[in-house]
């Protein structure tokens, strides 16, 4: 079976850079970015993957941050079966569920209340419920219908966002926390009697602003537009100026792989090393996707 290795020059391993990639022996994988994103063939996500095989894809997961599954017609139940082979699944308090509480649903088109003709909703930069104590590992999101045009998702690595930083503006962020909030993202779209509650049971969190992976020991940038308030300690201006100079760094093209969606399709992305972004160009063409997170470590 075809690996990324059999393409023609040697591939380097983005866990370890500079380090040749040890070969896929139970799929066929092909890169899809420069530093970020590869499809995989040769998995069915109907049955439990044998245990050689998900050892096989955490690896390809570790290495290429997100993975492409194309032709996966999964049953609600099916999708949480295979994300539960990497851990437990939150159940999210604010956006709406599938048939299974697991799976948060997507569920766009004309007439939506969250879309406006061409202003955007989802299109935002961020890591899945950096909010929560403890984040998540990663997600795993089914296409179930999509707009003939329109609708791609983007990834960023954000390995690569961090090894651009010069070591003087590295030595000004290393060990400080940035705080997180549910609030923000999610409050209004809580009905007014259970803001408080909710308020109360998701506080604020403070994680590193550049955490280090639990299982590459590679460090990264972990602050996104969506859920980070600001970087603790620091005055107001002095933080924008050094979120937006990271945040800028996250929309370089150079760093990104974009994905263009058919109905089956899956990815599944670590939430711990990437940002993604859901363009919302198309309204009013319908887009139906489910999502299963799985949760991970506290970032340190």
């Amino acid at each position: 079976m075809l690996t990324h290795l059999d393409m023609g020059p040697k591939v380097l391993n983005r866990v370890a850079p500079g380090v040749e990639s040890a070969p896929y022996e139970l799929f066929e994988l092909t890169p899809k970015g420069a530093t970020i994103g590869a499809q995989i063939d040769g998995i069915d996500m109907r049955a439990a993957l044998p245990a050689e095989v998900l050892a096989e894809v955490h690896r390809a997961l570790l290495e290429w941050k997100v993975l492409f599954f194309r032709n996966q017609p999964i049953t609600p139940e099916q999708h949480v079966a295979f994300a539960r082979q990497w851990g437990e699944l939150e159940i999210h308090p604010a956006l709406g569920q599938g048939a299974i509480p697991e799976l948060v649903r997507f569920e766009k088109g004309e007439g939506s209340p969250k879309d406006v003709k061409a202003v955007g909703y989802e299109n935002l930069w961020h890591s899945d419920v950096s909010w929560r104590e403890v984040p998540s590992l990663g997600s795993i999101l089914h296409c179930i219908d999509g707009p003939v045009v329109g609708g791609d998702t983007l990834w960023a690595d954000m390995y690569a966002v961090y090894d651009q930083l010069s070591a003087d503006f590295v030595e000004r962020i290393e060990g400080r926390t940035a705080t997180h909030s549910f609030a923000r993202a999610f409050l209004h779209q809580l009905p007014p009697d259970q803001r408080a509650a909710a308020a109360a049971k998701y506080p604020d969190e403070h994680h590193p602003v550049i955490r280090t992976h639990p299982e590459t020991g590679r460090k990264l940038v972990y602050v996104n537009p969506v859920f980070t308030v600001g970087i603790d300690g620091l005055d107001d201006s002095e933080s924008d100026r050094i979120l937006s100079r990271l945040y800028a760094l996250t929309t370089a093209p150079e760093f990104q792989v974009r994905w263009n969606w058919s109905p089956d399709d899956v990815a599944f992305w670590d939430n711990r090393s990437t940002q993604h972004y859901a363009c919302s160009d198309y309204h009013p063409a319908r887009r139906v996707m489910e999502r299963a997170t799985i949760i991970g470590t506290r970032p340190y």
